[in-house]
């Protein structure tokens, strides 16, 4: 299988700085270095392999497309959608906060229409062809709008 490129959003690149700022603040330079290796796995990974990662997340937040991909030996999470041309990272979120309100808050319609990937990213779209549009519903994030 070909691979694709994996291309971070702005919030992904936050995410991963974050999480660096963190591991260098607590002296941990060589967590630091092992977290950056695990990402590159993981990304080279997705790069090859972008269906083997986990659906559970766009299930349960009804956002179409999504998927996450656990860190080796980390406690972060790589939430992504395939496009017909790369690999779209959304976020890369500690396993340990609140995953759907991360997602969700403020960040699900951004994302959707985000452009500083690079290109541009269509947005998630129902079976019937049209925009999901974000709602904090129990039936997820990506509920369309009554």
């Amino acid at each position: 299988m070909k691979s694709k490129p994996v291309v971070p959003r702005s919030l992904a690149e936050q995410d991963i700085d974050e999480a660096l700022n963190h591991y260098i603040s607590e002296e941990a330079e060589q967590a630091a270095l092992g977290f950056v290796d695990a990402l590159e796995q993981a990304y080279a990974h997705i790069s090859r392999h972008p269906g083997t990662g986990s659906p559970r997340y766009a299930h349960e937040l009804n956002l179409p497309g999504l998927r996450s991909w656990q860190l080796t030996r980390y406690p972060h999470i790589v939430f992504y959608v395939e496009r017909p041309d790369h690999i779209d990272v959304w976020r890369v979120l500690h396993g340990m906060r609140d995953i759907p309100e991360w997602l969700c808050a403020d960040t699900t319609f951004e994302l959707a229409n985000d452009n500083t990937a690079g290109r541009p990213s269509s947005s998630p779209t129902s079976a019937e062809g049209q925009p999901y549009r974000p709602t904090t519903t129990s039936r997820g994030c990506g509920s369309k709008s009554q």
